[in-house]
């Protein structure tokens, strides 16, 4: 037995009678210990019992919190880093236009509804970073205001999670206030982005679940209760909203989901307590409140984005056909099942998101030099074709000939197997293939596909396809046998060669407007050459004719399609970017992100390094403390007889436990990452710092802290006085205030931290002298180098300069950077030369310089759009021709029709049959 009048002694107990201790770690004997599945030393911490005390200092936590998020919260004035794509995702929501972003819809529909409560109409585009915001009258503070004020609820939020996990009240407000004097989280919070949405959701799901665990510890006797009830559900719906702002809360979901399932085991251990069919119980709540609830938030976030986007937009070329059918204007109306001889077609590609086979009077370049076949994303007469039989039918006097030759008689089914020739209608021109490479796509497996001859030439055998139906694919029992509009999926075969026709993500170059190409594949893979019909006229198929349209996918339908798409598109977002940045280098803060620059004032995003370091610092004591406590596990000791030994593990170890499920999952992707995605970690890693610091002063008697309260309260403030200092420091580059070279010099601690100091001028003064800069960012470029040493260079842009200064000269310098962003030197690249690969990256830098071609060293007045917007929202097509072959499901056909239709009007073509480059080269069709 323990002595329970020296608490600061202990004699040797045997384990057997070690079931429980005292708070002071000091053993109970056997006989108390709890029968049922309550834990030992867990007190009701209600937070709603809170002493008014508390509560009194949690309002002034939030006030200060609420100066320190919406200070200044109008500044800057222009478009900042990713509120090109979140404020653009609010016009569209606005003016109804569908789009596709790989995040889930509930941070955009909240950052909408505060903008149209404010007044915006959507006509306010969000194109460039820099772009002003006040002008046009766009209610932006409005809109940061959502996000601020969220990033407000963190405090109040995270100071009761560590009220629930018992910790006193100064560790709460330590924990408080480190995250109002972090630079990272304050920095994310003010802006138009959904970092801010997902730290709330996030941090109020740790919440009830805390308070739900306090509740299940004390056992049977509050199982199921109202309390019990209300925290449960509470979980539910913070998991629903989390994954509902980013797919980040499977994270959360995961985390939760792990401690549920360590609570059933438990509860399976009680056998005093819990029958059979009350576990089952406990299971269904858990059921219920922990899966259905968050599905049911999620399903219904997507059925109002569905209601919200219900007309055609950026997004649309992402989905399939079905899809885009349910869209305003992209409906269409019934059309003739049957495709017989003499029907005017339109074909339309089966997997790169449909476009339509299409010609135009423009020729290759190169290679045969014959009319162009591209596929092209918009409805359009010139992707009208005439299937026509190998051979002219037959008249009283011989062969019809003429393109209305197969419009008398009785109409013709197409089998499968029939050998067809297409005819171009617009052009009269047929299809035709070759061996010859195509321009593009130069492979030996691949040929030309072109549009060949005149109107009355008969053509030739290259002309000849056989329809191949792949039943596989068809819908019906008469799709299969011969071709349905819709129904019936086929391939086209190249009779003389044997090549499928085919196409893939591969994009024409200018001379081709862009659009995608076309071959003919002697190896293709089945999905990139399969097609089918979609519009199908002929005379003798008239009103009284079997019609077929799209089959309504149904919100399910849309659904499912959507959760692929986003899925595909977010794991292809893997090109290198000016700031992305890996897991290693979060923890040490090793590189922040260059938001926007603009009037010799700069955003990046950078953490406050004391907390950011300690909070990791507090993560290693963790993970020491349980690799001794194993290895003395397994030597036989009994520190687990040790209340507070166990407790300190479990109560730890579940905060540190959401830590690693928000870090590590981010090693195993290989698409593009930033510092941000960090933050729910370093939520949880904060939580930490607060509790190992809690059980030192307050609740371990060993360290003697305990009994010297004054010596843990001095601790607290120390380091939230550090803190602020720190925080102030670095001020400037989360509110984009006034700033000199020499204080920016003096917080540079790392050379990874590539904020440019040379932005701001040597002394605040000079800010009265300096004009604002115009313009927006133009971006040129630089080699890096991809492979074992990645290189990323920041996209550095032009910036207009006071008259009163010297010229300004164009400097092209070639710079080799590592993946850090670090600049290499002569004898590191050529270390390097042979065992990577370099990449070019664009990069235009504005120096101004005196009359001797010498750099002033007070820089440029300012840079706007200092940091391009990275495509972690909307993926482009790629329009490499090396690219590996795949199904090309995750890229879009096109934008705009508009844009299309002028580029290739806008080409007038010479006599000797060579296209001229059209007006509106970078002008891309996405």
């Amino acid at each position: 037995m323990g002595q329970k009048d020296k608490p600061s002694k202990e004699v040797p107990i045997q384990a057997a009678d070690l079931d429980t201790r005292t708070s002071n770690g000091i053993a109970i004997p056997s006989k108390d210990k709890a029968k049922d599945f309550s834990s030992q030393g867990v007190t009701d911490n209600d937070i709603f019992m809170l002493p008014g005390s508390d509560f009194q200092l949690l309002g002034f936590l939030t006030a200060v919190a609420a100066l320190v998020r919406l200070f200044r919260i109008y500044q800057p004035s222009s478009v900042v880093f990713d509120e090109v794509h979140f404020g653009g995702f609010a016009s569209k929501y606005i003016k109804g236009k569908f789009f596709m972003d790989v995040h889930p819809p509930l941070a955009k529909l909240l950052l909408t509804l505060a903008g149209w409560l404010a007044g915006f109409d959507g006509e306010f585009d969000f194109k460039d970073i820099g772009k002003d915001y006040i002008e046009p009258g766009v209610p932006y503070v409005a809109m940061r205001l959502l996000p601020a004020l969220m990033g407000v609820m963190t405090i109040p939020t995270i100071f009761l999670t560590l009220k629930a996990t018992d910790c006193r009240t100064m560790t709460a407000a330590m924990g408080a206030g480190l995250i109002i004097f972090e630079n990272g989280l304050l920095t994310q919070s003010r802006l138009i982005l959904l970092d801010s949405p997902l730290i709330i959701f996030t941090a109020f799901t740790a919440l009830a679940w805390t308070c739900f665990t306090n509740q299940h510890e004390q056992g049977p006797s509050k199982a199921f209760d109202a309390s019990w009830w209300f925290w449960l559900v509470a979980t539910g719906l913070g998991l629903g909203a989390t994954v509902s702002v980013k797919w980040v809360g499977l994270f959360t979901i995961a985390w939760v989901g792990s401690l549920t399932v360590v609570q059933l085991w438990v509860l399976v251990g009680d056998t005093a307590t819990v029958t059979p069919r009350k576990w089952f119980k406990h299971f269904l709540a858990r059921f219920f409140c922990l899966i259905v609830i968050p599905l049911t938030i999620y399903l219904g976030l997507f059925a109002i984005h569905f209601i919200c986007l219900v007309n055609p937009g950026d997004g649309d070329g992402f989905m399939s056909s079905e899809f885009q059918a349910t869209l305003n204007s992209k409906a269409m109306q019934d059309v003739p099942a049957n495709v017989v001889l003499g029907s005017r077609v339109s074909i339309r590609h089966h997997n790169t998101h449909g476009g339509y086979l299409h010609s135009h009077n423009h020729m290759y370049p190169t290679g045969s030099k014959q009319q162009q076949i591209t596929l092209y994303p918009h409805k359009d007469d010139n992707n009208m074709w005439l299937l026509e039989n190998q051979t002219q039918p037959e008249g009283h006097d011989g062969p019809i000939a003429g393109l209305n030759a197969w419009d008398t008689g009785e109409p013709v089914p197409i089998k499968d197997g029939a050998i067809l020739r297409l005819y171009h209608v617009v052009t009269d021109r047929r299809l035709h293939s070759h061996d010859v490479r195509p321009p593009v796509s130069e492979a030996e497996w691949q040929n030309e596909v072109s549009a060949y001859g005149y109107e009355g030439f008969e053509g030739d055998a290259n002309d000849f396809f056989r329809v191949e139906i792949v039943k596989s694919l068809s819908d019906g029992v008469a799709a299969k046998a011969h071709l349905r509009t819709i129904e019936t999926k086929f391939r086209l075969i190249h009779v003389m060669t044997g090549c499928a026709l085919f196409s893939h993500k591969v994009k024409l170059p200018d001379w081709g407007f862009e659009q995608q190409e076309v071959t003919c594949a002697k190896q293709g893979t089945l999905p990139n050459s399969i097609w089918y019909v979609e519009q199908n006229e002929h005379p003798l198929l008239g009103a009284d004719a079997e019609k077929v349209n799209y089959r309504n996918p149904g919100f399910l339908g849309k659904f499912w399609e959507l959760q692929k798409v986003m899925w595909t598109t977010n794991a292809g977002l893997v090109e290198s970017h000016a700031w992305d940045s890996r897991p290693p280098s979060w923890p040490i803060l090793r590189r922040g992100i260059n938001f926007w620059g603009k009037d010799r004032r700069q955003i990046y995003l950078i953490g406050n390094p004391v907390i950011w370091w300690s909070s990791t610092a507090a993560i290693g004591i963790y993970v020491l403390f349980k690799v001794y406590s194993v290895l003395r596990w397994q030597r036989g000791f009994q520190d687990y007889s040790n209340l507070n030994f166990k407790r300190f593990d479990y109560e730890i170890g579940t905060t540190v436990l959401g830590w690693a499920f928000h870090y590590f999952p981010f090693f195993l992707m290989h698409r593009q990452l930033f510092l941000h995605h960090y933050f729910p970690a370093l939520y949880f890693a904060i939580i930490t710092l607060c509790q190992v610091y809690d059980f030192a002063t307050n609740r371990v008697s060993a360290l003697g802290l305990r009994d010297r309260p004054a010596i843990g309260k001095s601790g607290v403030a120390a380091l939230l006085a550090i803190s602020i200092v720190v925080f102030t420091l670095y001020a400037p580059l989360s509110y984009g205030n006034q700033w000199t070279q020499r204080s920016c010099n003096k917080v540079q601690l790392l050379k990874t931290w590539d904020f440019d100091c040379s932005v701001f001028p040597a002394e605040l003064s000079d800010y009265a002298i300096a004009p604002p800069s115009a313009g927006n960012a133009q971006q040129t470029a630089a080699p890096v180098a991809s492979g074992a040493n990645e290189q990323k260079n920041q996209d550095v842009n032009v910036t207009p300069h006071r008259a009163s200064e010297p010229s300004i000269s164009r400097v092209e310098k070639v710079e080799y950077r590592d993946q850090d962003g670090n600049i290499l030197d002569e004898t590191q690249v050529k270390e390097l030369e042979g065992k990577v690969s370099f990449e070019t990256r664009y990069e235009t830098r504005t120096r101004v310089i005196d009359s001797e071609g010498k750099e002033i060293a007070d820089g440029p007045v300012g840079r706007e759009g200092v940091a391009p917007p990275h495509p972690d929202v909307e993926r482009l097509p790629e329009t490499a021709a090396d690219q590996p072959e795949d199904d090309g499901r995750e890229y879009p056909a096109t934008a705009s029709p508009e844009k299309d239709i002028r580029k290739e009007k806008s080409v007038e073509k010479a006599d000797d049959g060579k296209p001229r480059p059209a007006s509106e080269p970078s002008e891309a069709t996405r």
